[in-house]
């Protein structure tokens, strides 16, 4: 996960400050997203299955116990290790998106090492897939990595990319995927229209997150809301269906009144207090 100036994480997720050195005050919008739980429990029993099944030296631990214990302990780590090794592939993919917005804009970018970076860990097919698609697509880039704030909701976050495309203004988040077993990119998770949500509805965007000076978010003007899935083969385009962004609109919300009533037990203090039986009856 990319880590934006203003976004330090608390025990209540990570959460957005108004200033660079502030206390935090309102929670990402991937934290409240993160509200509805999903169990992980089945993708997590199959990567260990598969890392124990895979490890070539299974054939000499089998009927040594304490062996077969090293390799469960090993194995048992195998979700986290690959959710940490995704999550830093696709902060790299994500760095080298954004240098390529900024090089559109005419800023200071670092392009080149970002496609190194991708090079040296044998990802450099993500950058190509995605030039093709910033040249097909014709993308003009307004903005990038620009983080925005809901004050009447109170939630921050930060958009991938402010482009437009067409003609047409467009809100877009980037996201690394894996390749299927067809040789096509994997497609996005539909919550992706929430994220894609909350930032259309954003009411303000920083300007200078040192001097903690804001503006009004200036790119509301029906935006087409983009979801690009990007992978090592090909880069997939989906656009938010319009007629169900209000249902997801609602379910995020709900998702941060969630958000808000946990931070408030949590605070609330002591939930349970003993209770000691009653004086014995008078004889």
């Amino acid at each position: 996960m990319t880590s934006p100036t203003l976004a330090q994480q608390t025990d209540f997720g990570r959460m957005y400050a108004r200033k660079i050195g502030d206390l935090p005050e309102v929670p990402s919008i991937t934290t409240v997203i993160g509200q509805e739980k999903m169990s992980l429990d089945g993708w997590i029993g199959h990567m260990a299955a598969t890392a124990v099944v895979q490890d070539p030296r299974l054939g000499e631990a089998v009927g040594n116990p304490a062996k077969l214990k090293a390799l469960a302990r090993q194995a048992s780590n195998a979700a986290a290790d690959y959710r940490d090794g995704a999550a830093a592939r696709g902060d790299r993919v994500h760095q080298y998106c954004e240098q390529i917005a900024l090089r559109a804009m005419g800023k200071p970018h670092q392009a080149a090492e970002a496609r190194e970076a991708l090079a040296a860990n044998n990802e450099e097919p993500f950058a190509g897939r995605f030039d093709e698609w910033w040249d097909t697509y014709q993308v003009q880039p307004l903005a990038a990595e620009v983080t925005v704030w809901n004050s009447s909701v109170g939630y921050a976050g930060t958009l991938d990319l402010v482009a437009t495309i067409g003609g047409r203004l467009c809100l877009i988040d980037y996201k690394t995927r894996g390749t299927g077993r067809d040789g096509r990119v994997k497609p996005l998770d539909p919550k992706v229209i929430m994220q894609l949500a909350a930032g259309a509805k954003a009411e303000e965007m920083v300007v200078d997150p040192a001097a903690g000076t804001w503006e009004p978010w200036k790119y509301s003007q029906d935006p087409m809301l983009l979801g690009v899935a990007i992978g090592q083969t090909e880069v997939q385009t989906v656009m938010a269906n319009p007629e169900v962004l209000p249902a997801y609109w609602s379910k995020f919300w709900s998702l941060r009144q969630v958000w808000g009533a946990t931070q408030k037990v949590t605070d609330a203090g002591i939930a349970l207090r003993e209770v000691g039986p009653p004086p014995p009856l008078a004889p």
